[in-house]
């Protein structure tokens, strides 16, 4: 699978931006599709998770409520809606894509994910 990543850019504090990942190359439906972050100087982080069926959503607890992850199977893209940013959120915004069977817990880990994008960055401005 190969994604794409876009709509990251320069936003104010309490804004809002939409994330965009394309897939190509495999059967899109067939994957869980994840979103994490990685700030300067620290490590990947979990933001967000959809199952490939159901879809059930995960998200990390400090951002429920503010980001709001969804896909379109039809387009291939899996999306993720920031709401009420803050300078914290500032990071490379990865999504990632994990086949196969696994533990549900392992939805948060970033090994799991078998393909990833190239990382769009989010800059939010205080």
């Amino acid at each position: 699978v190969q994604l794409q990543a876009s709509g990251g850019g320069l936003v104010q504090a309490g804004g809002s931006l939409s994330l965009s990942c394309a897939a190509s190359g495999r059967t899109f439906s067939n994957y869980d599709m994840g979103w994490f972050r990685q700030a300067p100087g620290k490590e990947r982080e979990f933001v967000a998770a959809l199952t490939r069926s159901g879809p059930n959503t995960y998200y990390a607890g400090s951002l429920k409520g503010r980001f709001t992850i969804s896909r379109d199977n039809a387009k291939n893209t899996v999306y993720l809606q920031m709401n009420g940013l803050k300078p914290e959120d500032t990071a490379v915004y990865y999504c990632a894509a994990a086949g196969g069977v696994y533990p549900a817990s392992d939805i948060y880990t970033a090994r799991r994910y078998d393909y990833w994008g190239p990382g769009t960055l989010v800059t939010v401005s205080s």
